[in-house]
C-alpha cells in the first residue's frame, strides 16, 4: 500500500501543517512517511503546497506527480491539481472558497465547506483540520485516532490551547465525508 497526497493553497491557510500532521500520524502509526514542502516566490499570501507519501514499504521517491488524493484550498490550486489527480483518485476541496466546477469524470470530488465550518467553530485557523478530517475519512489510510495522536504529540507548545478545537474540526470534517462523492 502506498498513498500519495498533495495539499495546496495560499500561504497562511495551514496547508503545510495539515500535511505535517498527516505525515507524523503515518510515521507514529508505523508507516513509511515523507513530507515535502514547496513555496511560491511570494513573501506573503503566495502559493504553497506539500506532498505527503504514506506506505507500508520503503518509499522510492517523495515527489508526487499524480496523487491519489489532492486537498485544495483555493481556485488556483483546484485549477492546477484537478488534472493531476490519478484516475480513480479523490480531490477534496474547500467549497467555501472554491467557485470552480469539476471537469473530470475519472476522479471523485468532495466539496467541503471547510471555511464555513471553521468559522462556526470559532476560528478560521481550523479550516485545515476540517478538510483533513474529510480527506482521511474518504480515503482511510489512517484513522481519526492516528491523527489525534499526531496532534497530541506534535502540536507546538504555543498552540496547545487549540488541541480540543482541532479535534472537533477533524470530526466535523469527517462528517462531511459521509455525503455522496461527486463525479462530473
Amino acid at each position: 500500500m502506498q498513498t500519495e497526497f498533495i495539499f495546496a493553497g495560499f500561504g497562511g491557510q495551514g496547508i503545510m501543517f495539515a500535511g505535517q500532521v498527516l505525515a507524523y500520524a503515518g510515521m507514529d502509526a508505523g508507516l513509511e512517511s515523507t513530507w515535502i514542502p514547496s513555496y511560491g516566490p511570494e513573501m506573503r499570501g503566495g502559493t504553497a503546497n506539500c506532498c505527503v507519501v504514506l506506505a507500508d514499504r520503503p518509499i522510492g521517491s517523495p515527489v508526487v506527480r499524480n496523487p491519489q488524493v489532492a486537498v485544495v484550498f483555493n481556485n488556483p490550486s483546484f485549477e492546477k491539481y484537478e488534472s493531476n489527480v490519478a484516475t480513480g483518485g479523490l480531490l477534496v476541496y474547500n467549497s467555501s472558497l472554491i467557485t470552480l466546477s469539476p471537469t473530470r469524470d475519472t476522479v471523485e470530488f468532495l466539496p467541503v465547506p471547510a471555511s464555513a465550518i471553521a468559522d462556526e467553530l470559532g476560528s478560521m485557523r481550523l479550516t485545515n483540520m476540517v478538510i483533513l478530517g474529510a480527506a482521511i475519512s474518504s480515503r482511510p489510510v489512517l484513522g481519526l485516532d492516528d491523527i489525534k495522536h499526531a496532534l497530541e504529540e506534535h502540536l507546538p507548545a504555543h498552540r496547545r490551547d487549540l488541541l480540543q478545537a482541532n479535534f472537533k474540526a477533524l470530526e466535523r470534517g469527517m462528517e462531511c465525508a459521509v455525503k455522496p462523492l461527486l463525479t462530473r
